[in-house]
């Protein structure tokens, strides 16, 4: 219990949101937590209602604990501690699994949720740097975290989590939320592409542990010009077009007018994506990180492929260098994918 009461006192001087929260073998993970948002937070001209990744079964939480660190495994479980290597080599499955096996409550952080921290983070004037140049930050390059693995050709790599200064955490203070970009892409869950498109899990649904996202799963709900949520496949749902053969822009659309395939894909710095005319772009999409809001600025570019089931990662990696950043966003990855600068982090509601 003194170990435990130690670390506790530890944390708590990172600030009253940090705390330290055991899993149900009563291992501990550092937790940051985030009291929920309304569109206005986040969002220009947003409503007064409660972002959406708040709500389950129609009960509001008051806050969603965030692993403050990039997670580490033991055990088949995920881990939020400081000073470690990044979980890398992970699949989406396995991350998910990770998460939930550490009880009831526990699960892979919402792509809602990540999103709305880059939003906040924009509004606040603290978009965080990170390790997006192989140790480094790209641009600032004496910004540096302690290296936990070194690509020979290049001299750095993954970082430890934590390791970097406090302008990589996402409200540049030591009380927030580290790494949110680069060291590794993060894998999130309740989002996905599926033949181009652009498909979540309602509301909060994805942090319920008997939630599947699998491939065949009826959860996933797609997403009308309007904002209405319905069944996969309807006509004019919103996609992710590529602009044609030869021009591979990204675009927002209610078709898709050009296929990409496993060797090429779409992409745009993120602040520049846009829609096709005469499509109306609902606040749930900016909300859900898939489209800019008004004035966006913050870094990082958006890769798609619109054939397949595509799933997220977030937040760029160790080698993004000018495409990286806290909006990065990379919808290339098969569920099963995995490479050395992608990891995940866990989440926990009560």
């Amino acid at each position: 219990m003194g170990n435990f009461d130690d670390l506790s006192l530890a944390v708590a001087s990172f600030g009253g949101h940090n705390k330290v929260i055991l899993d149900d073998l009563g291992k501990p993970s550092i937790m940051v937590g985030v009291p929920k948002m309304k569109y206005s937070d986040v969002i220009t001209g947003g409503t007064q209602e409660t972002l959406p990744w708040w709500v389950v079964e129609g009960v509001e939480k008051n806050v969603i604990w965030v692993s403050k660190y990039l997670n580490c495994v033991v055990n088949d479980r995920a881990y939020s501690l400081p000073m470690k290597d990044p979980k890398a080599y992970v699949n989406f499955d396995d991350a998910l699994r990770f998460s939930r096996n550490k009880g009831e409550g526990w699960h892979l952080l919402q792509n809602g949720v990540f999103a709305a921290l880059s939003l906040w983070s924009e509004k606040n004037g603290t978009i965080p740097r990170g390790n997006t140049n192989w140790d480094a930050s790209y641009e600032k390059a004496w910004e540096r975290g302690v290296n936990t693995y070194i690509d020979g050709s290049h001299g750095g790599g993954r970082t430890a989590t934590g390791s970097g200064p406090v302008t990589w955490n996402h409200d540049h203070s030591a009380a927030g939320i580290a790494d949110l970009c680069g060291n590794c892409w993060e894998w999130v869950s309740g989002a996905r592409l599926v033949n181009g498109e652009i498909q979540i899990i309602p509301y909060g649904n994805a942090m319920k542990s008997d939630c599947s996202m699998g491939a065949d799963s009826t959860e996933w709900k797609a997403i009308m010009p309007d904002g209405r949520l319905v069944e996969p496949g309807t006509a004019g749902t919103l996609k992710i077009d590529r602009t044609s053969a030869s021009d591979s822009t990204l675009r927002i659309n209610t078709g898709v007018t050009t296929q990409t395939t496993d060797s090429n894909d779409t992409s745009v710095p993120f602040k520049d994506t846009a829609a096709v005319s005469g499509v109306s772009i609902p606040k749930i999409l900016i909300a859900a990180g898939f489209f800019p809001d008004s004035g966006q600025k913050a870094p990082g570019r958006f890769w798609a492929r619109n054939n397949g089931e595509r799933l997220p990662v977030r937040g760029s990696g160790f080698y993004g260098a000018s495409g990286g950043g806290v909006a990065a966003l990379h919808l290339r990855n098969a569920r099963s994918s995995v490479d050395y600068n992608v990891s995940f982090r866990s989440a926990f509601y009560e």
